[in-house]
């Protein structure tokens, strides 16, 4: 039986999860745009980017949770990186030309664009380090259950927008 408490956390995942994947943002433009691009298949490559990339942001959020001293400078960082990357790919987007749908022409690497953009995008780093790692730590109180399912929630929430996007094929 599930207590009240556990639902109640299991329940914030879940809705935390979706509102991260409806937030507009450069990894919702990144789906978007390789999904024009290069078809539904290169979006949904980007969309699941964000279960591979938290896995380093929720590890690095628990570092600072445990009093890593220069937080500021950290977050510093990463919002600087990140601004540079989202300059760049802007640069890039207004120098396309011309628009040509060509999905076997080139390798995309989808993938590993969504990876690059979660990783160098502040939000995930300030949802772990504010929200996601003290909810986890309730959750740890009440049992191992708590802390997967809140995991498996806000995770899946966030990717199941996106890939919701995509007509069946």
């Amino acid at each position: 039986m599930i207590s009240s408490e556990s639902y109640g956390i299991i329940t914030m995942g879940a809705v935390l999860g979706l509102t991260a994947g409806i937030s507009p943002g450069p990894l919702l433009a990144l789906v978007i745009t390789q999904s024009i691009a290069h078809g539904k298949k290169d979006g949904i490559k980007v969309a699941l980017a964000p279960l591979i990339t938290d896995l380093p942001i929720i590890a690095g959020a628990f570092l600072v949770f445990s009093g890593l001293a220069h937080f500021n400078v950290i977050i510093s960082l990463i919002s600087f990186f990140g601004g540079m990357f989202l300059i760049y790919l802007g640069y890039e987007c207004l120098k396309t030309k011309e628009l040509n749908i060509d999905i076997t022409k080139d390798k995309t690497d989808s993938f590993l664009k969504g990876l690059v953009v979660n990783i160098l995008n502040p939000h995930p780093y300030l949802f772990w380090i504010t929200i996601g790692i003290p909810l986890v730590l309730k959750a740890n109180q009440i049992s191992l259950g708590t802390v997967v399912t809140f995991f498996e929630e806000t995770d899946m929430s966030s990717v199941s927008f996106p890939l919701s996007r995509f007509p069946a094929s």
